[in-house]
């Protein structure tokens, strides 16, 4: 992230909210954003302990509608949408033909009309355009330009949200709705890119300040910048786009097949089934692997991983200080044979072998609310 002296980068409609709390503004996904404003460590452990305010606005938001909503954005992604039922949501992928990850997106029916989707701020133009030109039958792509969208993350989000609205308490984690909320037409999903329970929420652009506003008069609400939703998103080992998974990845290599079910697997009816099926069935070259990082300073993306003899075998895509653990943590490839639970491997990190474990992800279980059954 480079500091966003450039007047070229966009705005989200809470700019102005960011710089009157003081905010550190960086470029990021083409969008002036807050990275953090009392400090990335202070603002992750408020989240992991309370309740986190963030402006996700950047991201791309869009409605499919239509009788063939559904059947129609299944031509380009991974997931069974077609059985979505109203007031649920689904991680899906958005594949090219070589079965690489175009995007990672969220995509749910909030209501009856047609599908919700959000996408990663930096694709968001491509995503749409390619969904744009594709879309047959009575499927239209409609941009949400106009709206932003908030996150509220932490143990205390559900008991903040449910004063405002107490409907909101019943929901289980990636439950939709559109609903009447703070006044507004709102979209929500009990879910999020923390691992923490909570909300995302779609608001009309010209009350998102006063919403946003009205969410901060809460004392266990405090806004957290970029720089704690990376290393929260991390410790829950979730995948960024174009760090940890792009267009050169599969959902096999990533362990993201959780987004590809067995009817579709059987049936092959997405984008690159060929390369992803034969994976299935023989094993992916590389495995995405959470790595303990024992000793030294963190390994970046970008460091080498190297096997017990040395040689390099694969590159770490994201790391860092874990807050929670007080450990470096990382997310990485490494060949299948490596990629085993309890593997020793080492770390290049400036120059110097740091040793490694594979470990399980989330490095930090994840809090997410499902309804009791």
């Amino acid at each position: 992230m480079a500091d966003a002296a450039n007047t070229d980068l966009k705005t989200t409609p809470l700019n102005a909210a960011h710089r009157a709390l003081g905010a550190r503004m960086v470029g990021f996904g083409g969008y002036d954003m807050p990275v953090q404003y009392e400090g990335v460590l202070a603002e992750h452990r408020w989240t992991r302990e309370h309740a986190g305010l963030f402006d996700v606005s950047h991201m791309g938001q869009a409605r499919i509608t239509g009788e063939d909503a559904a059947v129609q954005f299944e031509r380009f992604v991974s997931n069974d949408f077609q059985g979505l039922k109203a007031g649920r949501q689904k991680y899906g992928l958005l594949l090219n033909e070589q079965g690489g990850v175009i995007d990672d997106l969220m995509a749910g029916r909030p209501d009856h009309d047609g599908l919700y989707v959000v996408v990663n701020a930096g694709n968001k133009d491509k995503d749409f355009a390619l969904l744009e030109a594709g879309l047959e039958g009575d499927a239209r792509l409609i941009r949400f330009d106009d709206r932003a969208l908030l996150a509220i993350q932490g143990p205390e989000a559900a008991e903040v949200m449910a004063a405002h609205e107490p409907v909101l308490a019943e929901m289980g984690f990636m439950d939709s709705a559109r609903l009447m909320l703070f006044g507004a037409d709102c979209f929500v999903s009990r879910s999020g890119y923390t691992g923490e329970d909570g909300y995302e929420i779609s608001v009309p652009a010209d009350q998102a300040e006063r919403i946003w506003n009205t969410l901060l008069q809460d004392a266990r609400v405090k806004p957290i910048g970029l720089g704690a939703r990376d290393s929260l998103r991390l410790e829950a080992g979730l995948p960024l786009h174009g760090h940890d998974i792009d267009e050169t990845t599969s959902p096999v290599e990533a362990g993201l097949m959780f987004g590809l079910p067995k009817a579709r697997r059987e049936r092959g009816d997405f984008p690159g089934a060929d390369r992803i099926l034969k994976e299935l069935a023989d094993g992916p070259a590389r495995k995405k692997v959470g790595l303990i990082v024992k000793e030294g300073a963190p390994a970046r993306e970008g460091a080498e991983i190297a096997d017990a003899d040395g040689t390099v075998i694969g590159r770490v895509t994201s790391g860092g200080p874990s807050p929670t653990l007080g450990r470096n943590i990382a997310l990485g490839f490494v060949p299948p044979s490596h990629a085993e639970l309890g593997t020793e491997l080492t770390v290049i990190v400036r120059g110097r072998p740091a040793a490694a474990e594979v470990v399980a992800t989330p490095f930090v279980p994840s809090k997410y609310y499902r309804k009791p059954a």
